[in-house]
């Protein structure tokens, strides 16, 4: 299991366009990814319980991943984040 704290970059936060590139991108492993922020818990590939999160510009977040490729898993949701959802 791989774990990484992270802050939400983008001016809108965790929003349903961010969120369903989240979804899509954590669709493609086979490892589970949990994220949790704001005292929530949310899988990756659930949609509405990632917009539950809350998570807006200047969020905390956790990243837990756990599984066969956990590592390419948790560097992508990472550099995603970290890259502001690809958002200008």
């Amino acid at each position: 299991m791989e774990r990484r704290e992270l802050t939400i970059t983008n001016r809108l936060g965790l929003h349903a366009r961010a969120a369903a590139k989240l979804v899509s991108l954590c669709s493609r492993f086979s490892s589970r990814v949990v994220l949790f922020a704001n005292g929530r818990r949310a899988e990756g590939r659930q949609f509405i319980a990632l917009l539950m999160l809350s998570a807006a510009m200047g969020a905390q977040v956790s990243i837990e991943v756990s599984g066969p490729d956990e590592h390419m898993a948790i560097v992508a949701v990472t550099r995603l984040i970290g890259s502001g959802f690809d958002e200008a």
